[in-house]
């Protein structure tokens, strides 16, 4: 058994007691779980302050003060009794305080000695205090021999910090490195000494003694580079391995016709000329179908790019060589949207079209069960319907999801086994992804971008309102109203909570009656509680120009066009993710009209909701806002809450900040695996430790969709 391997109980300061709590809270078993469980912060003990350079802006201040006076205070109905400390050095005076522990730290002190003091500053009335620091007498700071200046910092559970403190942690990972070191090739390093050297990396030794004990505030800049280096290769090694394997099959229908139902909507039915960025992505799409790979491409486009057109023309290609085709969407209202778009599209030239929706009645039902099964449907649009056991496809090549995130792996792979051979995917996705994000949570696709909006399209204008600017809105709205618009006001709660002091759609819609006197303006509802039929009746009689004001919430985020309107009114904004604002966002600007989207917000707001607010307005550009969403919220919700979290589960790696990185670790993996696919050479052995290490620690299977 190696070392690392080694049971944590017999770390010195261990032991068995400790090491089920470990074990328990926070899954350290053996010492290599504790050596790779990195500080999240540092304190710097490397200099000694003086009390008057301290301020209350620091985290936390090193003192060498002498010990003047000691006594007791209370206070509080129950007399509350805290130990009080009097210290002082030549710039001034310092009390500390103690509320827990007092007979212990009463027996340390002598009045007249000198302490270095450890702990976080407070000032009342301009006096520093220090509540519950570490002291240490200062001739046995002198005498002990530090491994490092600055001390590490480690996560941890309220149990574990009560048996476990700070110091004994920094104790016990001591304790667990000084095994290392004594024990020769305990730590292999699995990069070569040609790529250390080439991407100026420090040894892995070097890199994990300084995470854990920093020489130098530069070591632990070299030392967190190499950790992250070798983390994200391991990655990259991961997703680039399959996506090899993927290339190198031969698995995927042959679609070379280009025949007449894609000749005839082209020439006769293209209702606009298609953009540059459309045009490209139908070419990468031929060129996939022409492979004889099986295609796995995502599909990015920002609101109103035109993916929806890309989608219906790729699939005419699938009908005219013989297959069918299906999109399969995440709401009921985008399915029917798509269903009214293509049944339109597809009149004329021989494609058969056809919708299943769990609320398909049960003539709409049979028609397209029946008619997938035989052959007579060629398009079949739906929702989660689609991967019933009933749907039965006589002959299906090609597969579109649409707002693929809102699909479980498991849903979506349901639909690659509607036949014997898999078809060709092609997943779509308005919700721009970083690009860090998109090389590992879908490393094994292929990326297609619609990075223009289709011409005479107007940017949006947006504004940011709070609470007290609530007249100048309703009155910006009676304007837009009175040109023949119409308006859009989203709310984050459908009902009051209690638990949220947000602005609800039921009270929301009290205050629009008043303030809008009915019926000069006509209001119509929309929540997700809603009976599909009522859902559909209310977005029909707006889309019908028959409601002036839809109030709805977020359940409009997707798959509802409607040309005619042109101001998006967000309520509690700040309750929104960037993703979810822009997404919402996208709903007006859909025609030739000026639109424009209007935040309302309370008057505190946090400095991360007031970042989200201010680019919002500064920017319509889906790709910058889905970089500053990953800075803010980290990668773990950009997907929202179906599938939240990281695709892999990073140590010390951020993918909002190392991009970089990343793109060096792909690279790196690329020309490795180029070299030793399956990495069997001898040269490789640890590399291939290195990925499967990070392949047990995938959480989410995104990249591997078929």
């Amino acid at each position: 058994m190696s070392l690392l391997s080694r049971d944590i109980k017999f770390v010195g300061g261990v032991g068995e007691a400790r090491a089920r709590l470990l074990d328990r809270e926070i899954g350290v078993r053996t010492i290599a779980d504790l050596i790779y469980r990195f500080p999240y912060r540092y304190i710097d003990r490397s200099r000694i302050l003086r009390i008057d350079e301290v301020d209350e802006s620091m985290d936390s201040t090193y003192i060498q003060l002498r010990c003047r006076v000691v006594g007791f205070a209370y206070s509080g109905e129950l007399r509350k009794r805290r130990f009080m400390v009097e210290c002082s050095d030549a710039t001034g005076s310092c009390e500390l305080v103690w509320f827990h522990g007092i007979k212990w730290i009463e027996r340390r002190l002598e009045v007249g000695r000198e302490y270095l003091i450890f702990g976080r500053p407070s000032f009342f009335r301009s006096r520093l205090s220090i509540i519950h620091p570490d002291i240490e007498p200062i001739e046995q700071a002198l005498s002990r021999k530090q491994q490092s200046g600055f001390q590490g910092i480690y996560a941890s559970t309220e149990r574990l910090s009560e048996a476990i403190g700070v110091k004994t942690m920094h104790t016990i990972v001591h304790n667990a490195w000084q095994l290392i070191a004594a024990e020769k090739d305990a730590i292999r390093d699995p990069l070569p000494e040609d790529m250390r050297r080439r991407n100026g990396l420090m040894s892995l030794y070097d890199a994990l003694y300084n995470i854990h004990f920093p020489q130098s505030a530069e070591r632990l800049r070299e030392a967190q580079y190499r950790l992250k280096y070798d983390e994200l290769l391991g990655v990259q090694l991961t997703i680039q391995a399959r996506r090899s394997e993927r290339k190198a099959r031969n698995d995927g229908f042959l679609f070379p016709r280009v025949g007449e139902a894609f000749n005839a909507f082209y020439h006769t039915k293209l209702p606009f000329s298609l953009t540059a960025a459309q045009q490209r992505v139908i070419k990468e799409i031929r060129g996939d179908m022409l492979s004889g790979r099986q295609m796995n491409r995502l599909l990015q486009g920002d609101v109103g790019s035109g993916k929806t057109m890309v989608a219906f023309m790729s699939m005419l290609l699938a009908v005219d060589n013989g297959f069918q085709a299906c999109i399969m969407a995440p709401t009921e209202i985008l399915a029917r949207q798509h269903y009214a778009s293509m049944s339109r599209f597809a009149e004329g030239i021989g494609v058969r079209v056809a919708i299943l929706t769990g609320a398909s009645k049960t003539r709409e039902r049979s028609t397209a069960i029946e008619g997938i099964a035989s052959g007579d449907i060629d398009i079949l649009i739906g929702t989660h319907a689609l991967i019933e056991d009933k749907v039965q496809f006589a002959n299906l090549g090609y597969v579109v999801i649409d707002e693929q995130h809102r699909f479980g792996v498991e849903q979506r792979a349901k639909l690659w086994t509607k036949n014997l051979q898999p078809p060709h995917i092609l997943v779509m996705t308005a919700t721009p992804i970083p690009r860090t994000l998109a090389m590992t949570l879908y490393g094994d696709l292929e990326v297609s971008v619609i990075d223009e909006l289709p011409p005479g399209r107007k940017p949006i204008r947006t504004f940011h309102y709070y609470d007290s600017a609530r007249l100048r809105m309703f009155g910006f709205l009676r304007e837009e109203i009175a040109k023949g618009r119409q308006v859009y006001i989203v709310y984050p709660l459908i009902k009051e909570s209690e638990k949220m002091d947000y602005k609800d759609l039921y009270d929301g819609f009290e205050s629009i009656s008043r303030d809008f006197p009915l019926p000069q303006y006509r209001t119509t509802v929309c929540h997700g509680k809603m009976k599909n039929e009522d859902k559909e009746a209310a977005m029909a009689q707006f889309k019908r120009g028959e409601a002036d004001i839809l109030v709805a919430t977020s359940v409009i985020e997707v798959g509802v066009d409607v040309p005619n309107a042109t101001v998006m009114v967000i309520e509690s904004a700040e309750r929104f993710g960037l993703s979810q604002l822009h997404q919402l966002r996208g709903r007006v600007g859909r025609g030739g009209e000026q639109s424009y989207c209007i935040l309302m917000s309370g008057d505190k707001l946090s400095k991360e909701s007031r970042a989200r607010l201010d680019a919002m307005c500064a920017t319509n550009d889906g790709f910058e806002l889905s970089e500053l969403d990953l800075k803010l919220r980290g990668a773990g919700d950009i997907h929202g809450t179906q599938q939240s979290g990281d695709a892999f589960e990073l140590n010390i790696a951020n993918l909002a900040t190392d991009t970089q990185i990343m793109q060096l670790t792909r690279d790196e993996a690329i020309a490795i695996l180029d070299k030793d696919p399956k990495l069997e050479r001898a040269e490789n052995t640890l590399l291939a430790e290195l990925r499967e290490r990070h392949r047990k620690r995938e959480k989410i299977d995104f990249s591997n969709i078929s």
